[in-house]
């Protein structure tokens, strides 16, 4: 969660990796891609999230006297190789795509050019972290878009797979668009905002439910949300509440911010009968908060019946995302550096989606100039430079006929990755979460609604250049002329 040491944080396998690296004196430089396959939760896209953490991890990278005491006793690794582990440090570059960007299939988020042995050991740590938050970030990018500009809340510490999930977690969907998070570590560790009511144990433990609320209410008389379903919702909790906002009324003390929160039963049906018991009462600007196991699909639902709530507490669904619990992001040796040259290296597979894109590489976002709005990604090798002067042919690298044609100057480019360490030096200042999340909400606002859609979104293609294709199709050829599939 904070800056800790997780060098032993690693599959045991990238360790004696490592070891036969060393000794057959292979250090050479190589490329490894950080990318996934397929959008999480049936989603058209993605939010990356986790830099911070992998800038602290790499910072921190380095072996102490007690592990390499613990890798002595496993008894299979040389005393040589555990000499050189004493002084080891990262050296190489890391280039990724910032925080609450949108991403797609196939794109490297995160790019590391190092020594292999450098870069072998990182693989599991790197993973690690970008799956988990990249995939709460992306969840909760759709919770909010359902809630469609109504505030949304993490709620989901208690059900965490733990500690670091629930804190890192929280830290994610802030990052795509919750408003704050109910984890008090989590917003101090990434100054969020703290939110939250009261537990049904508040009104249990007093003799009734009316003076429950009062007591509430007079302890935080700036914001008072009083959860009405503890007993029955409809003929106790809310005419309690009512009667709580009439006594602070009249005493010339109503809160700032006031309302109820739903927590059980028929949200919809609920939630509209409060609202006009509210409105009756003359308190129209009293809030409806709901909770209760929500996700994008129930909200939405919800909105659909006409519900009248106006913020949602998303826990159990949101913080483990329930419905798809693992982002498939892999690591993938693309290049190996001989000569000075970097040797394109390829994985394959007789599952097309599991071959891999060869060579050092960068990413291009190409934007219609007139609406701002994603047109598609282009992925090229690290020395072709485009520029919207010129017309642009993009065609879908699965089914090379489908070929798409822009003008020139009918279209704007953005290089997506940025330096994060060079020559093992951390070059580049991560945002504040906040800040992150500003800039996450206006990179979804360059999707077209198509792509945003919960069910069937539209497809955004991740195109190849031509030079990079020509690579792919001939180092295919190769290896399928010399039978080695």
């Amino acid at each position: 969660m904070g800056k800790q040491n997780l060098t032993l944080l690693t599959d045991f396998y990238e360790l004696t990796m490592m070891q036969g690296y060393y000794n057959n004196k292979n250090n050479d430089t190589v490329v490894f891609d950080v990318f996934y396959r397929e959008n999480p939760c049936g989603s058209g896209y993605a939010i990356c999230a986790g830099l911070e953490q992998v800038i602290d991890y790499i910072k921190n990278l380095r072996f102490k006297e007690d592990d390499i005491e613990y890798l002595r006793s496993l008894k299979i690794f040389d005393e040589d190789f555990l000499t050189y582990l004493k002084t080891f440090r990262f050296s190489g570059d890391i280039y990724a795509i910032p925080e609450g960007t949108v991403v797609f299939p196939m794109e490297p988020l995160v790019k590391v050019i190092a020594p292999i042995m450098e870069a072998q050991l990182v693989e599991t740590a790197l993973l690690n972290i970008i799956n988990h938050q990249s995939l709460i970030a992306t969840k909760a990018s759709r919770v909010v878009y359902a809630a469609n500009g109504q505030p949304v809340m993490e709620f989901g510490l208690r059900r965490a797979q733990g500690p670091d999930a629930g804190t890192l977690g929280a830290r994610a969907a802030v990052i795509g668009g919750c408003i704050g998070t109910s984890n008090v570590l989590s917003a101090k560790l990434y100054d969020l905002p703290t939110l939250g009511t009261h537990a049904h144990s508040w009104i249990m433990s007093f003799e009734d439910e009316l003076e429950a609320f009062r007591k509430y209410a007079q302890l935080y008389p700036h914001s008072t949300t009083l959860l009405v379903d503890t007993y029955d919702t409809l003929r106790s909790g809310v005419p309690n509440a009512i009667k709580v906002f009439e006594e602070l009324l009249q005493a010339g003390k109503m809160p700032e911010r006031y309302g109820i929160r739903l927590d059980s039963g028929d949200l919809a049906y609920l939630s509209k009968k409060a609202r006009k018991m509210l409105d009756a009462a003359g308190f129209p600007k009293a809030t409806i908060t709901a909770s209760s196991d929500l996700d994008e699909y129930i909200i939405d639902s919800l909105k659909t019946q006409g519900c009248k709530i106006d913020s949602w507490g998303v826990g159990t669904k949101l913080i483990t995302s329930r419905d798809c619990p693992s982002f498939g992001g892999v690591y993938k040796l693309a290049a190996i550096k001989k000569d000075g040259n970097f040797i394109p290296k390829i994985k394959l597979s007789e599952n097309q989606t599991k071959i891999t894109n060869p060579g050092n590489k960068k990413i291009y976002r190409v934007y219609e100039k007139d609406s701002n709005k994603i047109k598609a990604d282009l992925i090229t090798l690290v020395d072709e430079e485009y520029s919207s002067d010129n017309p642009l042919l993009l065609f879908d690298p699965n089914a090379t006929w489908k070929k798409t044609y822009l003008e020139p100057n009918t279209y704007t480019l953005r290089e997506l990755m940025v330096p994060i360490f060079l020559s093992g030096e951390c070059v580049y200042t991560s945002p504040s979460v906040m800040d992150i999340r500003e800039y996450c909400k206006k990179e979804q606002e360059t999707l077209w609604d198509e792509a945003r859609r919960l069910i069937n979104p539209h497809i955004v293609y991740v195109d190849l250049s031509n030079k990079l294709y020509q690579m792919k199709t001939e180092l295919l050829d190769h290896y399928v002329d010399n039978q080695i599939i």
